[in-house]
């Protein structure tokens, strides 16, 4: 049933319950059963252990797992069979560090995923509390979980609503339901029926579990509890809402399963490959071979594998989180850094997002003159400009303040805070701005005597307020309201400091009212009545509010946050386009959305949630990609346009500050939460909090997006041209060596598995998660957003599969030319592991540039230079110290030896730039 279409007698019959009785505790307790506690379900949690072995499936992580099975088979094998226990410790060594990585790898990743999101716990906070019930015929308070459908409650200003509400009896009650709507003021409750087409922020009748009573008092019946209110609705899309891989992600992970089928291809063939060659040389099968050819075979499948790219690629992205951060920009999940620069659609919340959730006067009119108000926000600072006449205005002013109960009050920080209706403290920052505030005006003194004797509080029925003044021994009654009750109840009109009647000047009025609403302005107006003393003391509200003399009217809004324009106009300018999407009046989003610049016409489309729930999930396909205002939302809507802007391949980016806001946070690709006006609920919600609530701060995000993923392309080239170098060298050494050269035996791998590991590990990777330091090749927000179907290597292959093979021969040829001279396995081995680590160490500061070595300044990015120095000089000593000499299988060089594998392996490195930037500059 849609309660309110309904009549309240209709609703309690419904609902079984008598008006002045309330429920029984008996069937209280029934329904409790039947309908379960008045709280929010709560998502199963992964349990730790499963979260933690959650990355062993990642293809990277399989082939890694099955190198320790051949590492261990191989050294039980020579433990059992050959009794080569050198050779069987070397696996045991192999397999131990392959585990050692594969446990990085998981921690990592555990530690990422176990920031758990405490989406649905904060709204559960919301429900502890206790409200006043009627059981049984009596006023009580009662857990508010144990609240069930039927339950009459009481409730009055700073009360929260527990439960969707029909409201059955009003008295001045007014709630703010901005977790819901996203608009800031309190929403006038009443009691009539409404149609059904009503809108969630229309639904004036009703309640809703999470709001706060901002004013009056109200009785009403409960209708729906727990997961079936509203809010119940935003939880329940969150629990569907799955998240969302990033583009970043799903590149990786689709050349990670492309990379563990090569490997595994590889292998296999290696093994099979060198079985055939052993047979095809002795007629048999020597058992002594195999653990030399599962050597081989190890080596590959680690060569193949980046096994660092997941270490890497967590710290590089960790390292634009941390620029995220110094520009106040709270990054929560690090593979959500990238999705930023590949964002096409920035869908955003109006309020307390693109504004600043503060009503502020910016216009008035008074006394036959228009003034322009500078200063946004609660700060009473801010010139008032005449931009017509020059006439006095004070009157107008005085009149505001004094029919006004709100008040603003610095706090600790000296910041002004607001308390009391936004509309009033709209007008009392507006008369402090001309040094008129309430307490100076009642103060005594010799030229003044202000007494407030009455006051008529807000009525939703008459839409105005009104007070009763006696001023130095006059009375006068003062009345604000909606512009069109207030012309009703007036007689006259103050202009050019003459009342003047309103018959004669209703036009000028409503010429007025017309001017502020094209601005999207919410308008107010003030009044003054003389009175006679018992009039004043003993008339009644119809006898006060009538014969009004109209002072002047506010023109009010919540102001755009000034940043806001110019980064619009920056993103357009990069390809992103900025959608409004918000719960407030269409004309109200379409005019800020035409100041912001998020649209160019002052009669652009705007699309309302009534519009939107009579279409059909393809309607609203067709519509997205060029509607750029959507307003009067319901959450399930905002979720509705994300899931269709996707659907156009787009990548959409979500703000936000409201509960509303959550579920389309979790939907979009990257949700994006304001950090000091959002709730908690849209923060744990979001990928990225904005520790300063500043628009400008999602701009600067994109450009780090961008950024990262420009830095990520360079460190996955420079992997991926070492795994070729690696995997031919070593394959080459299987195919080309079919007799022993020397010392060395036709099985003996040009590298050690080791040898590999560390080169992945220390030489290659420690240098390249520096990359993540490099400032960015030309201006990235000139660029449109890549297309994230793209491969992530696109454009790079021919570059890595050039530079990988150059790289590999020359890491074999030196392995051959070092067993040719006589040198033990050990040494051999040692001088192709040298040549392969100076070759990527040389190479790394051409994988700094899409273009070439000579594009770039070569020491501008210092923590590169430390981490090639680093890397070059452990490396030298892992060939040094014994106990690596044993586990490794490396062997000390002649001085000669380490000048030449230091400096040979850079000629293909600036040949080949050198080559491409002849042909660049020829081009």
């Amino acid at each position: 049933m849609k309660f309110y279409t309904a009549t309240t007698k209709e609703t309690l019959k419904n609902l079984n319950v008598e008006r002045t009785m309330g429920l029984s505790h008996k069937e209280a307790q029934r329904r409790l059963a039947q309908y379960g506690p008045n709280e929010l379900a709560q998502e199963a949690e992964v349990s730790k252990v499963k979260l933690f072995f959650k990355s062993f499936k990642e293809p990277i992580v399989i082939v890694l797992l099955v190198a320790i099975i051949l590492a261990s088979f191989s050294a039980v094998y020579d433990f059992k069979v050959t009794l080569n226990t050198s050779h069987a410790w070397a696996s045991v060594y192999e397999a131990i560090a392959i585990a050692v990585i594969i446990f990085v790898n998981a921690f990592i990743s555990f530690y990422q995923a176990n920031s758990a999101r405490k989406s649905l716990a904060a709204l559960q906070e919301m429900s502890h509390h206790h409200i006043n019930t009627l059981r049984d015929g009596n006023w009580q308070p009662v857990d508010t979980t144990q609240l069930v459908p039927g339950d009459i409650i009481n409730v009055k200003m700073g009360d929260f609503i527990e439960g969707d509400v029909r409201w059955l009896k009003v008295s001045e009650l007014q709630v703010n339901e901005s977790h819901l709507t996203g608009e800031a003021d309190g929403i006038n409750k009443i009691t009539e029926v409404l149609a059904e087409d009503a809108q969630l922020g229309d639904r004036k009748n009703m309640g809703f579990s999470g709001s706060t009573v901002v004013n009056g008092n109200g009785i009403g019946v409960v209708v729906t509890t727990g997961m079936q209110t509203e809010l119940g609705k935003i939880a329940d899309l969150l629990q569907g809402s799955k998240t969302q891989k990033t583009p970043i992600e799903k590149n990786v992970n689709a050349l990670a399963k492309k990379l563990m089928f090569l490997a595994g291809g590889i292998i296999v063939f290696t093994i099979l490959y060198d079985l055939i060659k052993e047979y095809l040389a002795t007629g048999t099968i020597v058992l002594t071979k195999i653990p030399e050819i599962l050597s081989s075979a190890i080596a590959l499948a680690v060569a193949a594998i980046p096994d660092a790219m997941p270490v890497v690629l967590s710290i590089v992205l960790t390292i634009g989180a941390t620029m995220l951060a110094r520009n106040n920009g709270l990054i929560k999940s690090l593979s959500s850094v990238e999705t930023l620069g590949a964002t096409s659609y920035i869908a955003s919340d109006k309020t307390g997002t693109l504004t600043k959730n503060q009503m502020t006067v910016v216009r008035f009119w008074a006394n036959n003159a228009t003034f322009a108000v500078e200063g946004r926000g609660y700060d009473p600072l801010g010139e008032i400009t005449p931009l017509t006449n020059d006439v006095p205005y004070q009157a107008f002013l005085e009149a505001a303040v004094l029919n006004n109960e709100a008040e603003i009050r610095q706090d600790e920080t000296q910041n002004w805070q607001p308390y009391g209706n936004p509309t009033d403290v709209s007008l009392v920052v507006l008369a402090a701005k001309a040094g008129i505030t309430r307490s100076a005006l009642l103060e005594k003194n010799d030229d003044q005597d202000i007494d407030v004797i009455r006051l008529l509080p807000f009525d939703s029925k008459r839409k105005m307020m009104s007070v009763v003044i006696e001023k130095n021994g006059q009375y006068q009654v003062i009345t604000k309201g909606a512009p069109d009750v207030i012309l009703t109840n007036a007689t006259g009109i103050m202009l050019d400091n003459v009342v003047k009647p309103v018959a004669e000047y209703r036009k000028k009025f409503d010429s007025k009212i017309l001017e502020f609403a094209n601005d999207a302005l919410r308008t107010l107006a003030v009044s003054v009545r003389q009175v006679d003393k018992a009039t004043a003391l003993h008339g009644t509200v119809a006898d006060l509010e009538k014969d009004l003399t109209i002072l002047g009217i506010a023109g009010i809004i919540d102001p755009p946050r000034e940043e806001v324009k110019a980064s619009v106009a920056n993103l357009n300018a990069a390809g992103v386009h900025v959608v409004m999407i918000t719960g407030d009046h269409g004309a109200t989003a379409r005019a800020i959305a035409y100041q912001l610049g998020i649209v160019d016409s002052k009669q652009a489309k705007v699309i309302e949630g009534r519009e939107i729930e009579a279409m059909t999930d393809e309607e609203l396909f067709q519509v997205v990609p060029d509607t750029y205002v959507y307003a009067r939302v319901s959450p399930e809507h905002k979720q509705r346009i994300v899931k269709q802007l996707q659907k156009h391949e787009a990548v959409v980016a979500m703000t936000g500050d409201g509960i509303n806001d959550a579920p389309a946070l979790r939907a979009a690709d990257i949700g994006i939460a304001m950090g000091i006006n959002g709730t908690e609920v849209t923060k744990d919600a979001a990928d990225l909090v904005l520790l300063d609530d500043k628009f400008t701060t999602i701009e600067n995000s994109v450009r780090a997006g961008r950024r990262i993923f420009a830095n990520i392309r360079n460190f996955i080239r420079q992997e991926l041209i070492t795994n070729v170098a690696e995997v031919l060298s070593l394959v080459l050494g299987v195919i080309l060596i079919t007799a022993p050269i020397g010392n060395i035996s036709e099985t003996t791998p040009t590298l050690t598995a080791l040898m590999v590991l560390w080169v992945n590990m220390i030489s290659d990777s420690l240098p390249s998660f520096t990359l993540g330091y490099d400032r960015p090749e030309g201006d990235l927000m000139k660029q449109g957003p890549r297309d994230t179907k793209q491969s992530i290597l696109a454009g790079m292959l021919p570059r890595i599969f050039v530079r990988g093979t150059v790289m590999g021969l020359m890491v074999f040829l030196a392995f051959i030319w070092a067993a040719k001279q006589g040198m033990q396995v050990s040494e051999a081995q040692t001088v192709a592991f040298l040549t392969l680590v100076f070759g990527q160490l040389w190479h790394i500061f051409d994988a700094r540039s899409n273009k070439t070595l000579f594009s770039r300044k070569p020491f501008e990015n210092s923590r590169l230079n430390l981490a090639v120095a680093f890397a070059a000089t452990s490396s030298i000593l892992v060939t040094l110290m014994p106990f690596f000499n044993k586990v490794m299988g490396t062997a000390a060089l002649s001085p000669t030896l380490y000048l030449a594998v230091i400096f040979i392996p850079a000629l293909p490195t600036f040949i080949l730039s050198g080559i491409k930037a002849m042909a660049s500059k020829r081009a």
